[in-house]
């Protein structure tokens, strides 16, 4: 008998890519339209430009969004969505319609325990 691993379920893998804080966010800012890095950086004002950096290299390391340089001057970097990146991109959706139907409860809870 095969020993369970977490990674049976699917779950495993696909939160080895898109966990931590920022990167789900980030996908779904790139899914539709190339972004710019100042660009995303305005969008989520909250996440440092270190973190920003750090995301981004290791979403484009797991295929998950594509980098392309404009060698121009000033220099442009576009960050878009790879296939594959839209495809987890898609299988977040529900998973983003949770939590708009239960973030209110979530964080009334949040608050009640503090």
């Amino acid at each position: 008998m095969a020993k369970f691993q977490p990674e049976s379920c699917g779950l495993g893998p696909a939160f080895q890519v898109i966990g931590g804080k920022w990167k789900a966010l980030l996908l779904w800012l790139v899914h539709t339209e190339p972004r710019r890095f100042g660009e995303l950086k305005r969008l989520v004002p909250d996440i440092s430009e270190k973190m920003l950096i750090q995301q981004l290299r290791e979403m484009e390391s797991d295929g998950l969004v594509h980098r392309e340089v404009f060698h121009q001057v000033p220099p442009r970097v576009e960050y878009s969505a790879t296939e594959l990146g839209k495809s987890l991109d898609e299988a977040l959706t529900p998973l983003a319609n949770w939590g708009h139907k239960h973030g209110a409860a979530i964080i009334a809870r949040n608050i009640e325990n503090a």
